[in-house]
């Protein structure tokens, strides 16, 4: 079923799919039941359909796409304005999600609905704007309006669609001509795949830009403060514990004195500096165990320490914070700059900044 001279992805196998692929259920007698595996069929079939859709999407945008799509991100990047998407139908549908995800990461977008822009909101276009059309066809009447407004006001025209002959394509300065392709659906009708791969140049551009402005995961919570993935997106410096907080001792403070620190910071924990005030090592509750006896408390920290602690630095995100503790078997982690200890994160200070 694969399209002539578009390659899969070398990790992608259908194999177990081809070999395994009965009839659609559209050869079921009518009036019969479907079983599971007919059913389940159905829905690999859909799949293979539609990995055929993105395989020659790909395989575009190592050819014939490739200038195009690098116009497009070269014209939506230098805009001073907002990036306005459009479409109608099942297009307008992928058009509101790639706006979402444009408006982000860090590219100012929003979506107009063509028929209300007929009626009002080509207001909402600007001349230092883009406006970015999806139509499979390219002959979307909807559009009509849309496309004249951009015209007659020189708005930037980026249209994505399957035929480079259309009236969308012909008009726009640039045209993303998206591979022709099978829909998933036995009729050729429902847009499925066609829509699946409007959603993945969408996304394509979004990465792009954000690549190409140099876009952080600093600038990424800036967007998304709430929820989970706003947990996900705090950093170390956000959480952790700071000046008189730290449980620090010198190197040369003996154990009778440095215990009384230890007690006091309620970390588990001491990290033990040098005369520079660097982080030499760390004093743990295992520490102790391991140099247990009478002379413990005349000890100096610095004989009792393990060097080479695990640290992280304060822009480091929360949940990478989170996974060094996990790995390393450890509770708290101490943040430093130029090996100088600024902060002290818990375990428990990320569990309750809802980082997992």
């Amino acid at each position: 079923m694969r399209a002539a001279n578009v390659p899969w992805s070398d990790t992608l196998s259908t194999e177990g799919i081809r070999t395994a692929m009965p009839v659609s259920l559209k050869s079921v007698p009518k009036g019969k039941i479907p079983g599971p595996d007919e059913i389940a069929a159905s829905a690999r079939r859909t799949l293979e359909l539609e990995y055929e859709g993105l395989g020659a999407l790909r395989h575009a945008l190592g050819g014939p796409l490739a200038e195009a799509f690098a116009g497009a991100v070269s014209l939506i990047g230098k805009a001073s304005g907002r990036t306005i998407v459009t479409g109608m139908g099942k297009s307008g549908h992928v058009g509101q999600k790639v706006a979402a995800t444009l408006a982000s990461t860090g590219t100012p977008a929003y979506f107009v609905h063509p028929s209300e822009a007929s009626h009002g909101d080509l207001g909402m276009i600007a001349r230092d704007d883009v406006v970015l059309a999806f139509s499979w066809s390219g002959e979307t009447i909807e559009l009509a309006n849309l496309i004249t407004y951009s015209r007659r006001f020189a708005v930037p025209l980026i249209a994505v669609s399957s035929q480079a002959g259309s009236s969308l394509s012909k008009a726009a300065e640039i045209s993303l001509v998206l591979p022709k392709t099978k829909e998933a659906c036995p009729h050729g009708l429902a847009p499925t795949t066609s829509t699946i791969m409007q959603l993945a140049l969408g996304d394509c551009l979004a990465i792009a830009l954000l690549e190409s402005k140099g876009f952080t995961a600093r600038d990424f919570k800036t967007y998304h403060p709430g929820g989970q993935l706003g947990a996900k997106l705090k950093f170390v410096s956000d959480i952790m514990h700071t000046g008189s907080e730290l449980p620090l001792v010198n190197t040369d403070m003996v154990m009778g004195e440095a215990l009384v620190t230890m007690t006091e910071k309620s970390f588990g924990c001491l990290g033990v500096v040098d005369a520079d005030g660097k982080l030499a090592g760390i004093i743990t509750d295992g520490d102790l165990r391991r140099n247990m006896g009478d002379d413990l408390v005349n000890r100096s920290a610095g004989t009792i320490m393990t060097g080479s602690p695990k640290t992280a630095t304060p822009d480091t995100l929360a949940s990478a914070a989170l996974e060094l503790i996990n790995s390393s078997n450890i509770t708290a982690l101490f943040i430093v700059e130029d090996d100088l200890p600024v902060g002290i994160v818990h375990i428990h200070d990320l569990l309750r900044a809802g980082v997992a």
